[in-house]
């Protein structure tokens, strides 16, 4: 088993003692408080609980780091080179439906460039890490992305854009146009979990719209450490800035950004 490093170890004992709390949640679903956040996306009692665990958590052993947080925002530090991005539920409408598909993502950001990011999938015990130049890995073994080479061999993960979201019709050509050349197309409903899943080589690729960077930093690790590609939809390292992702092993990144440039924008 690969040992983690100091900052790795800060990063995944703050998710998993976050991750108690989402599995106390999960296993009483009908007791959950829950506000309308907005049309078909919700925030829980949960993801504020999770959020100021975490917090507590990395400020504890990184007291000068700053924070971007799904739920409190920007939060600056005294370190202005390090910051924290942190998704203290991703899949919050699965937990919330009862599906047991979600994960804790923590990233970080170091000098505008990411650095280290940790996804953990609390059901499965799944506990997925990688820091620049040291690799990927899923609970102490190294992970790599797909080797397989065609599309017609691929199995591909994107995100579904729901009531209140735009680009519906954009995202139905893009499908059309995936179906057309893959073994099959997944939608779980956690994008942090969908890039971890590229880095261990169980999709060949993914893709999403309108995202934030706290459902991506740390999956881009992940991908990018398990030798994988990342990019926005013009091949180019905007995905934060952009909030959109390509992300494949690299046979299938160059295929599948010709695909859905094909679609239009």
């Amino acid at each position: 088993m690969t040992k983690r490093s100091a900052l790795l170890n800060v990063m995944a004992a703050a998710a998993t003692k976050a991750a108690r709390g989402l599995i106390r949640d999960f296993g009483e679903i009908e007791n959950l408080q829950v506000s309308r956040k907005g049309t078909g996306d919700f925030v829980s009692a949960a993801d504020r609980k999770a959020e100021q665990v975490i917090v507590r958590e990395l400020s504890k052993a990184r007291p000068k780091y700053g924070f971007l947080l799904e739920e409190s925002g920007e939060i600056a530090g005294a370190d202005t080179s390090n910051r924290w991005i942190v998704d203290p539920l991703d899949g919050t409408t699965n937990l919330l439906h009862g599906i047991a598909h979600f994960s804790v993502s923590i990233g970080l950001e170091r000098d505008g460039e990411l650095a280290a990011g940790v996804v953990y999938e609390p059901v499965n015990d799944q506990m997925f890490w990688a820091e620049n130049g040291q690799g990927a890995y899923l609970n102490g073994r190294r992970i790599r992305v797909s080797g397989r080479r065609t599309l017609d061999e691929s199995l591909f993960a994107t995100g579904i854009p729901f009531a209140g979201k735009e680009d519906h019709d954009r995202y139905l050509g893009q499908l059309r146009a995936v179906m057309a050349v893959a073994a099959g197309v997944r939608r779980f409903g956690s994008a942090a979990l969908d890039l971890a899943y590229v880095a261990a080589g169980r999709y060949e690729g993914f893709w999403e719209m309108g995202l934030h960077p706290w459902d991506m930093a740390a999956g881009i690790v992940l991908v990018r450490e398990a030798g994988g590609f990342a990019s926005d939809f013009e091949g180019r390292d905007r995905i934060l800035q952009k909030g959109e992702i390509v992300a494949a092993n690299d046979h299938a990144h160059a295929a599948l950004l010709k695909i859905l440039a094909a679609t239009g924008r």
